[in-house]
């Protein structure tokens, strides 16, 4: 009896492996073949800029590149943990986002409003239009002692600093969106017999949002070079300030780690405006390359 069901045990196992191994393959081969085109669909956007840190790394571990001029990579990563342990980094982070938010909160209210105006209305373009293209020819760092001649070296010059960076773009793309609407839609708005608010706001602006919200993207990059020129002069606080201290003391590793983390931040909040368009225009089918 012993012997009877050894032989069966015996002869149902190469049937039982039979029966797994083709299973498990395709299950490994599914597994794999979806790991690696959610890799390839999210991760190809970021694989110029790896090959790029990469060659930095090779040229500094190598020595062709000093690390008093340009430290490698993984130095920058390990300066970068020291200023967050002892407090350092979150701290002018905080003081730098605050400042960043108040002054796009400010900017984008200004500047949507004046340009909705003037794209609007042919009196609000001639009221309007004159002085912000002449602000927008004005650079950020003649402003800065302008600004902190007025207002002084507290948080209100940089927060009108950011405000005006992001207040300039922002009027310009959202009254060029209005203006190059297709007439043919205000036609048919007015054969409806569609109120002048009702055109503005249910034809005109969702036309011109496709402008609008890449003039954001503009924008919110301006306010963060606005902030950078803001904590460089006159700041005692700030990822800005952190920056020139650093310069101060020829500490390359922690000024890196301040551009580093500048460029991180414009590319987040790039990142938070692409979402915002796709929720937006969610009703677009547009052509994606």
């Amino acid at each position: 009896m012993t012997s009877l069901i050894n032989k069966a045990a015996t002869a149902a196992k190469p049937h039982s492996s039979h029966a797994a191994g083709p299973g498990g393959r395709s299950l490994r081969h599914a597994v794999g073949h979806f790991l690696w085109r959610f890799l390839w669909h999210h991760g190809r956007g970021w694989l110029s800029t790896l090959l790029l840190v990469l060659a930095w790394y090779l040229a500094s571990a190598t020595g062709y590149l000093s690390a008093r001029a340009l430290p490698g990579p993984d130095r920058i990563l390990i300066r970068a943990w020291q200023l967050t342990l002892d407090g350092t980094l979150p701290q002018a982070l905080w003081v730098s986002l605050s400042r960043v938010f108040w002054g796009a909160l400010l900017g984008m209210a200004v500047g949507l409003t004046a340009g909705l105006i003037a794209g609007f209305s042919r009196l609000g373009e001639d009221m309007l239009d004159k002085p912000m293209q002449m602000i927008r020819t004005i650079p950020f760092t003649a402003l800065v002692p302008l600004f902190i001649l007025w207002f002084g070296i507290d948080e209100l010059p940089k927060i009108l600093l950011v405000a005006l960076g992001v207040m300039v773009p922002l009027y310009v793309n959202t009254f060029g969106g209005i203006r190059n609407v297709d007439i043919k839609l205000v036609e048919v708005a007015r054969v409806a017999r569609m109120s002048r608010v009702a055109i503005a706001f249910q034809v005109l602006l969702p036309a011109a949002l496709p402008t609008l919200l890449l003039g954001l993207r503009f924008a919110l990059a301006l306010g963060w070079i606005a902030i950078i020129v803001g904590e460089t002069v006159g700041a005692n606080s700030g990822i800005g300030f952190l920056l020139t201290s650093a310069r101060q003391f020829v500490r390359t590793d922690v000024m890196l780690v301040c551009v580093c983390l500048y460029a991180l931040l414009g590319l987040f909040t790039d990142y938070l405006v692409r979402l915002l368009e796709k929720w937006l225009l969610c009703w677009r089918v547009v052509y994606a390359g």
